[in-house]
């Protein structure tokens, strides 16, 4: 499933490619797993809208709707680079999930169409924003701000935390730091990649109880955590599955894992061979030296 990495990686692509297209045009497939709104019901809220910025929050792709004060979608992509467009207040928002295998891709509409597309939205701009997923556990959804509130994630962000509102967050916890770092009510967005990078690069053995560690402890995780999702971000996420980025293309962080995957493999740091067990449901990979 992607990460946070993953999912910041392709927000980014997104909106650098299609930040002020009008949607005119939006069609749906026929599967029902994918659709949190009815389709009919998104394709009526998206199109005529313009797609005035996508950000991640948590591990969804939410993207503002709205319109531009003022402006043709010619004149804002003319000017883009000059003088910054005046956006009116975004009204609705189109929320993705990527699930396990979900793609979200702008492309021309004349590219192939891949197999397992679920959605399809034509732009102005003559481009398309695609949302492909093989095994259907991805999720698409609509929200018209004036009668429901905008998606906010139920954890705490990863990237800005602080260190007391982190510490505070396992204090009195019975269960591994290892699962209580995928729980996505305490932190939302990390996953079992970036859990387990985060506590190798922090020293710290991911079956220990999360409401023991010590408070140097916990901030050194919190660094860790930090600067292993902003490397991965730089690199573009890690592609060990089927996640490519906005353009379909695939990450370069899988080959600087120092722990995941890599079972039976010296550890980078140490030479000690890389240890898997099962923890809180996931494997989860580890080095018996390094980490205590």
């Amino acid at each position: 499933m992607p990460e946070l990495p993953e999912v910041e990686t392709i927000a980014r692509g997104v909106h650098e490619r299609v930040r002020g297209d009008r949607i005119v045009h939006a069609w749906f497939g026929g599967h029902r797993e994918p659709f949190k709104t009815a389709p009919a019901k998104q394709a009526k809220g998206l199109e005529g809208r313009v797609l005035l910025a996508i950000h991640r929050t948590g591990k969804h792709i939410v993207c503002e709707l709205g319109s531009v004060a003022g402006k043709s979608i010619q004149e804002l992509r003319q000017g883009r680079k000059k003088t910054p467009p005046e956006f009116a207040p975004p009204d609705a928002q189109w929320i993705v999930h990527l699930g396990m295998t979900g793609r979200l891709l702008v492309t021309t509409p004349d590219a192939p169409v891949a197999a397992h597309t679920h959605a399809r939205l034509t732009l102005a701009s003559g481009r398309e924003l695609r949302f492909v997923d093989p095994r259907r556990f991805g999720r698409l959804e609509f929200r018209a701000l004036e009668r429901v509130t905008g998606f906010t994630a139920s954890g705490a962000e990863p990237l800005t935390i602080q260190a007391g509102e982190f510490a505070a967050l396992f204090r009195g916890r019975s269960l591994s730091i290892k699962a209580a770092l995928l729980n996505q009510n305490l932190l939302t967005g990390v996953g079992n990649i970036y859990a387990d990078e985060s506590l190798f690069h922090a020293g710290i053995r991911p079956r220990r109880s999360a409401g023991r560690l010590t408070r140097a402890e916990l901030e050194r995780l919190r660094l860790s955590l930090n600067q292993v999702l902003e490397h991965a971000i730089r690199l573009g996420g890690s592609s060990v599955s089927d996640y490519v980025d906005a353009a379909g293309v695939r990450g370069f962080f899988q080959l600087e894992h120092c722990v995941y995957l890599r079972t039976g493999e010296p550890c980078r740091s140490c030479q000690t061979p890389i240890q898997r067990i099962l923890l809180a449901g996931r494997g989860t990979h580890f080095c018996p030296k390094c980490q205590r």
